[in-house]
Parts: structure tokens; sequence; C-alpha cells
């Protein structure tokens, strides 16, 4: 595994992804995966693994993680494709296991844990996805019940694109708009009345939807910035929009904006007031001098950190297998315009050829997003590989970790199968709750039910087999024995 030390110096780990991977239950690593192993052995029996019962239709994510060492606290946060069109919200622990399902048939992208009004809150982007790489659809917040707080649509008749849907703490949000406009694209060999997409940013009041910024990359980044080169489906003409700068991510930069474009591999610095670029860190006209390790390519994610250093996703690639990609600390010398890299998170051999995300955390950790590569990466601060996980449907825009309590509005779910004799085979789930440690079923007559059994919780849905009975109830217990909710009966 390549990583670089605090000085910029590489230097090489022993162990590599493809070797973590296939390495087993060695030095201490524990396999999981969602089917709830290493869970404690005083269990009930687990639910059927081809599908949940009490979330009709949706199927468990098939997740499997693998952990070599000590992650850093919080619940892991995902958005798995199915296919191009669709995807689910996911909150999983580290083994890998549904704690929330959110399953949508439009695309869902950018799940995380923001600040809402002074209080944590749930966030990502829905809508369709548009050819090329972008979308139109709507920001989305829902509190720790899981009830919708707002919804953020873009403004001035644009869409809010699937790239970026981010919190400020002025009630604001930030987010992109890919509207197609006509633009001269004769400085790279196109028409002179070209079709291409805009990169707009907004800034949005949530509450009211006012647009307090509307900022335009045409309007300051000249089309001879691109490196995609035109193509015969992408060349300008009627019904072959061209997408020049492909903007991805926009942060918070105190009186700036920081900005990463894909298409022209480049990071802006956008002065808040005027729209002015300031500086370009990459690309054709970068205004800084890169040190060993520093360039980057095609990346996303970029963001300024606490400590003035930047971070993004560093994809370094046109074509599938050209990799590897990596995340990567850059510290920016903006007075001496020069980049170094102060460390970088890889293995040598994984590529996302398109999405991905770098995420530090708060113990040293960092975690890595491979985007269209269907797998996440936690590794310690040394650049070691701590707990990957993979199976991530057909990839995630992003992924993160973060602390999260989830107490859903709705009460817990309770299926019944009947077994042969006199017995039944009960499911229980509560989509969303992160605080249930057992389960306890009550049976018996509707008015008078007795407690028949207590279980550990087994993972997002715990079954147990029971003499059948005219009705069941499921009470979610806490660590301290205390029912948190309970399910309506459920007649048999």
């Amino acid at each position: 595994m390549e990583f670089s030390d605090s000085a910029g110096k590489p230097g090489r780990m022993s162990v590599t992804r493809r070797g973590f991977l296939a390495a087993g239950l060695v030095g201490g690593a524990a396999l999981l995966s969602g089917a709830g192993a290493g869970r404690p052995s005083k269990v009930a029996e687990p639910a059927a693994p081809d599908r949940y019962l009490t979330l009709p239709d949706v199927r468990p994510p098939g997740l499997t993680a693998r952990r070599l060492g000590r992650t850093a606290d919080g619940l892991l946060f995902l958005a798995p494709f199915r296919g191009t069109d669709a995807a689910d919200a996911l909150i999983v622990d580290d083994a890998g296991e549904p704690v929330w399902i959110y399953r949508s048939e439009l695309l869902v992208t950018d799940v995380r844990v923001q600040e809402y009004e002074g209080a944590p809150v749930l966030t990502f982007w829905e809508g369709e996805r548009r050819t090329g790489g972008h979308g139109a659809g709507t920001g989305v917040v829902l509190g720790a019940d899981y009830r919708r707080v707002a919804e953020v649509q873009a403004g001035d008749g644009v869409s809010g694109d699937l790239h970026e849907f981010a919190l400020t703490d002025r009630g604001t949000a930030l987010i992109i708009a890919y509207p197609e406009v006509t633009a001269d694209l004769r400085p790279i060999g196109g028409p002179r009345r070209g079709r291409v997409l805009d990169g707009r940013v907004q800034e949005i009041d949530v509450r009211t939807g006012e647009v307090l910024l509307d900022w335009s990359a045409l309007d300051h980044i000249g089309i001879a910035e691109t490196r995609t080169p035109l193509t015969k489906d992408a060349n300008g003409t009627p019904g072959k929009v061209f997408d020049p700068v492909h903007v991805n991510s926009v942060q918070d930069d105190g009186d700036a904006l920081l900005i990463s474009a894909r298409n022209t591999c480049a990071v802006y610095s956008v002065d808040r007031r005027t729209g002015a670029v300031r500086w370009r860190l990459g690309g054709r006209r970068g205004d800084f001098a890169f040190g060993a390790g520093a360039a980057f390519a095609w990346q996303h994610d970029a963001r300024r950190q606490p400590d003035g250093t930047i971070t993004l996703f560093d994809n370094h690639i046109t074509d599938v297998g050209d990799g590897p990609s990596r995340g990567i600390v850059l510290r920016v010398d903006e007075a001496g315009r020069r980049a170094s890299l102060v460390r970088e998170y890889a293995d040598g051999t994984t590529y996302g050829q398109y999405m991905g995300n770098l995420q530090t955390l708060p113990d040293g950790n960092a975690l890595v997003g491979w985007g269209s590569t269907p797998a996440m990466t936690e590794f310690a601060a040394d650049g070691t590989p701590v707990l990957e996980i993979t199976g991530i449907g057909d990839g995630s825009y992003r992924a993160y970790r973060a602390a999260w309590e989830g107490r859903p509005a709705d009460r817990p779910a309770v299926a019944v199968a009947p077994l042969p004799g006199d017995r039944m085979r009960v499911h229980a789930s509560w989509n969303g709750a992160t605080g249930v440690a057992a389960w306890r079923f009550r049976t018996g007559s509707e008015t008078r039910p007795v407690v028949s059994r207590t279980v550990e919780r087994t993972g997002f849905e715990t079954a147990v087999t029971l003499a059948r009975s005219p009705n069941v109830t499921a009470e979610a217990l806490d660590a301290g024995g205390t029912v948190l909710a309970r399910s309506e009966p459920r007649v048999v």
C-alpha cells in the first residue's frame, strides 16, 4: 500500500488492498457479513437471508465487511445504485448490517449526517438521472424520526443536481445545477454556437427557498480549460450536448467557495461576493506548483479541513483499469503558490473511474468511498486499512461515517409465518432505530398478553420461533431493558 507521511515522503506498507481482501482471518482480523457473523452467541434464530418479512419487497443489501483494526465511532452511510436509475439509502454498522433502509425508485446520492437549526439531521439528494452523469432532483432533510423536515429545490428555473447538497450554519444549502446553454466551442474545435452544460452553484435559504447566490461556471471558466475532448456523441451539436466543466462539489470556505470541477481537473477558489476565480489548483491554468505526488486528475469531493489542508478523492484515471485512485491531503501555500502532498490513502490497485470521496474522521482515521467501484475502505492515520465493505450495489456516489441516533416515528414491524405443528416464526424490525439491544415478544390474548421470549437483536430483522398464539406483540428494548417502542398486536 502506498502512502506518504506528514513530511510528504513516500513510503510503503506491507499490506496491499488485494492482499487485504484475500488475507482471511489473520492477525486479529474479523470477517463480518450482513448475516450477523461475530454477534453474541445467545441470540435468536437468524432471519431468512434472502428477504425481509417485515419490509416487503426489500432484500438484504448483501454487503460483506472485513475488519483488520480499530475503526472510528459511528455508523456508515451509503447509497448503493441499483443499476443506473435507482438506489437505496442505507445506514449500516461495521458488519455491513443495515440499521436503516430507504428504498427509492429514483436515484439517491450523498446520504450523510449534517446539522440544521442546531440539530443533527439526515440528508440526501433524490431525483432522476440525466444522460451525461448528472441529475434533476431535490435535496431532502430528515429528522431523527425520519420524517421530512425540509426539501430544497434549485431556483431560477434550473434543477438541483445529484453531486452536492451541503447545509451551512446559516440555514442555507449549497447545491449544483447543470442547465443546457449555448457557448462558443471553437477554441476546442467545436461549433460557434455549441450546446453545452453549465455548472451553476446556488445557495438557497432552506426555509424560504430564496436564491441567495447564483454562480455560473461558464461566466468565469473558459472553454479551453476543459480536459474532456469532443466526441461524436458529445460534440456540442443539437442533441449531443457537451460537458466542459462538470462541477461536482462545493464547500463554504470563509468569504470564498471551494469548487471542484472534474472535467477541467481543477479545484477553484471563488470569491463569494464577485464570483471571480481567486485561484486554480490543478488544471490547464493552474496557479500552483505541485510537490512530489501532489498532482491529481478527474477529482471529486474537494474539502477544506480545519487545519487549512485540502482533501479530495483523486480518481486519476480516464479509462477503466488506468488506476489507481486515492484519497489525498494537500497543504496549499496560497502565498507561495505551492501544493504539497501531506498524506495519501491508497492501495496501489483500486480505482474509481467516477464518483468517490475522502472523509477524514475525528480520531485520525479516514474513510475512502471508491465511487464506481462498489467498495469503501477505512484507513488508520498511517494508511493501514482497518475496515473494508464490498458489494455496495453498482457503486455509491459517496460514503461516510458519522454518529447518529435515530428513533423512528413509525412503530416496530412484526411479521408472522406459520410453521408445522403448533409453532410460528416471528420476525421483528424497527427501521432506522439505533438504540435497540433486544426484542421482547408477548403472546396470548390481546387483553392479557404474557412474555413469551426475550432475545438479543441479531441485525436489521430478528426472528424467533414461538408457540402458536392468537396474536403477538414485539417490544424494542434498549441495553438497560427499557421499552423504547412496541409494535401493534399482530393477529396470527
